[in-house]
């Protein structure tokens, strides 16, 4: 029995990076859906249309939904419940060009996590990141007139969820059925969001179609198929590599934020998302030319 050829290193990044394009339109579509919806109810719906969508498309693999895929799922769609939670408040209290620079502090997160429960090593190239983005967040501080305001420690507490959640993946999951691991993830989320909604009890709400086509857009193409294209084509490139093309989300995001809500950043907050974006691409760069010369050194001759 023969394995199916590998896709072609084109073909890899091309959906990589489109993965980080439909992330990064999120971040526009949150902002539109929460102007009209609490960000519970966004996220409700959001998720809850995801699941529906997930479920058609599981409908042959149902019957290997066993107990250990709901736990584990249970676990990491826990964490992932929390993660866009905070998103869409954080977005809703910034702009979306501070908020996808900010979300993107998840890759300085994971080694602080890792450091703190297994007592692993962070790197002197981290250390630096760490400084970076430290001073990042002092200059959006200083601009802009508004300071470093709720949305934005909203906003960087989501970052800390996103590194949760990527660990979670990590040391929770091994050879489950990725499209019921999300299924049953999605409907944690939904369920978690329900439960939050069932809390507040909001008042009577009017759904508006704009806010109609950002819960569609972001059940779609910012949950259902980014979770797709990355449980297809990530396993092909390393951690590392897959770190430095999903630094373009914030790209996306300040595009948006100019082009489409005409948002403006003040000289010192680009300073500091210049800088908050060097303190996560540095010690990936580092890494990755780490990888590069390991690779070379143990490749086989010819």
């Amino acid at each position: 029995m023969t394995m199916p050829p590998s896709p072609s290193r084109g073909r890899i990044i091309f959906f990589l990076i489109l993965t980080t394009v439909f992330w990064g339109g999120s971040f526009l579509f949150t902002k539109i859906g929460a102007r009209d919806l609490p960000p519970a109810i966004f996220v409700l719906l959001r998720f809850s249309l995801a699941s529906l969508l997930m479920l058609a498309l599981c409908l042959p693999r149902l019957g290997r939904l066993d107990r250990t895929t709901i736990l584990r799922g249970a676990i990491v769609g826990t964490a992932l419940g929390v993660t866009n939670l905070t998103f869409v408040v954080g977005i809703k209290g910034t702009s979306i060009s501070r908020a996808g620079v900010l979300n993107n502090l998840f890759v300085l997160f994971i080694p602080l996590i890792a450091r703190i429960l297994w007592k692993e090593r962070i790197g002197p190239s981290h250390l630096a990141g760490i400084l970076m983005a430290s001073g990042g967040i002092a200059l959006l501080a200083a601009g802009g007139g508004q300071g470093f305001n709720r949305g934005d420690l909203i906003s960087t507490l989501c970052a800390f969820f996103i590194a949760v959640h990527i660990i979670t993946v990590s040391k929770v999951l091994k050879d489950d059925d990725v499209w019921l691991i999300s299924l049953v993830q999605f409907s944690v989320v939904a369920l978690m969001a329900g439960s939050t909604v069932a809390l507040q009890q909001p008042a009577a709400i009017k759904v508006s179609r704009e806010a109609l086509f950002a819960i569609a857009y972001c059940a779609v193409f910012s949950t259902v198929i980014c979770f797709t294209l990355q449980n297809t084509y990530q396993r092909y490139v390393t951690p590392t590599q897959a770190g430095l093309i999903y630094t373009l989300d914030p790209v996306w995001s300040l595009l948006a934020g100019f082009g489409v809500l005409g948002e403006r950043l003040a000289p010192r907050e680009w300073l500091g998302c210049g800088l908050i974006f060097l303190a996560v691409v540095v010690p990936l760069a580092i890494r990755y030319l780490q990888e590069r010369r390991l690779l070379q050194r143990y490749r086989p001759a010819g």
